[in-house]
């Protein structure tokens, strides 16, 4: 078994919901990621791509028929470069990351690309195909957006609760205040926002549409503006649209490479993936699931949470990241300040299907900057499940 390397990493800017993308089309903002990955890296032949992993929550708009392949096809890649779409709903495309490392590691290619896409603007309304023809009673279009749709009646009512009330929930269960999520959620704005003026993401970010800066950032957040917020989910909840992440478009692409993939690709490797985890839960305590799938990567690695010094946990929601990072100091996680010091989704913001391949390329860039040897990008998964890989910076 050879090891698999991340080579390099870019992604578009995360647009707003209806904001400066939504007249670009998904499976063009996927082909944008793709073919700015490769310009990172002129010297490689495309036609040495051995395969493409690409993530993908939505897929029932422009980002049907297998959006990796048609990304391939408008990025003008050679036809016969192959491509596979993953859906693991928010976790696609750092799944999609794990297939290609794993692809890479059984010897099956030596050079491949994880991505993912998501345009939640144009995620089309869909109706339930009837049974019989010329039904009589009314039929609902269902927004494809975000959450379950179309639900099967047999699924427990309590499984099937909506995103914002599963972690009110949460919330509840581990006595997390409203303060500490609006501290959390200005932090993401106010981190991201200094990344992106000392130009931590000027060479991860390809522009689209004139947009050349993830558009939700506020830098002017803070805890006293985002207490004033009402709640979103109850009444009485501590949730709300300033602590959890937005809606929004983007993708993002990662190059993976075997260690003697090199020469080809051009450029030398920034870090190995040295450990996979996965795992599942209750469908509603889906927040808290990237603890056991990072403990379970970081045991895969050999190494422990004191030996971590950079984090990126995607920020579905400020109070399940919070409770995520509590349970990681309590496993020997060193410092609450190594998770998402370059800002995280409540700012930069969660277009599904490409935020698993943002967060492994942020945590990539962290390690070479900081020269610190061990990183964990982690991400929560709705229906229950988490998953994780651990990073070895080898720039």
């Amino acid at each position: 078994m050879s090891s698999a390397f991340v080579y390099a990493s870019v992604r578009t800017p995360f647009g707003r919901f209806n904001g400066a993308l939504a007249d670009t089309r998904t499976d063009d903002l996927a082909a944008i990621a793709l073919a700015g990955l490769l310009d990172r890296s002129p010297d490689l032949d495309p036609g040495l791509i051995g395969d493409v992993f690409w993530g993908n929550a939505n897929g029932a708009g422009e980002d049907n028929r297998n959006v990796g392949r048609m990304a391939v096809l408008l990025a003008g890649l050679p036809v016969s470069v192959t491509a596979t779409t993953v859906n693991r709903l928010c976790g696609s495309s750092l799944d999609a990351a794990m297939m290609a490392a794993r692809t890479i590691e059984t010897g099956d290619a030596r050079i491949t690309i994880a991505g993912g896409v998501e345009s939640m603007t144009r995620a089309p309304w869909v109706l339930p195909k009837p049974s019989r023809r010329f039904p009589a009673g009314d039929v609902t279009a269902v927004s494809t957006t975000l959450g379950w749709r179309l639900v099967n009646e047999r699924m427990p009512a309590d499984w099937t609760a909506s995103l914002g009330e599963c972690n009110e929930q949460l919330r509840e269960k581990f006595a997390i205040s409203r303060e500490r999520q609006d501290e959390f959620g200005a932090r993401s704005h106010r981190l991201a926002a200094q990344a992106w003026e000392k130009g931590f993401y000027d060479d991860l970010v390809v522009p689209v549409a004139g947009l050349d800066r993830d558009e939700s950032i506020r830098a002017d957040s803070s805890p006293a503006a985002l207490a004033a917020l009402k709640p979103a989910f109850r009444p009485d909840g501590t949730i709300t649209a300033g602590n959890c992440s937005p809606l929004n478009d983007g993708a993002s692409a990662v190059l993976l490479g075997s260690a003697d993939a090199a020469a080809r690709i051009g450029r030398d490797p920034l870090a190995r993936i040295a450990g996979r985890g996965w795992s599942a839960l209750e469908p509603r305590q889906f927040g808290y699931a990237p603890v056991q799938a990072a403990d379970d990567a970081l045991a895969r690695a050999g190494i422990t949470w004191a030996d971590v010094g950079a984090v990126e946990l995607n920020e579905a929601f400020a109070v399940q990241s919070i409770a995520c990072v509590d349970a990681w100091l309590g496993r020997g996680l060193r410092d609450a300040e190594v998770v998402n010091a370059k800002g995280g989704a409540i700012a930069i913001g969660h277009p599904l299907g490409a935020s698993g391949g943002r967060i492994l390329g942020t945590l990539a860039a962290r390690l070479v900057e900081s020269g610190e040897r061990w990183g964990v990008a982690a991400i929560c998964i709705g229906v229950g499940q988490g998953l994780a890989i651990v990073l070895e910076n080898v720039a």
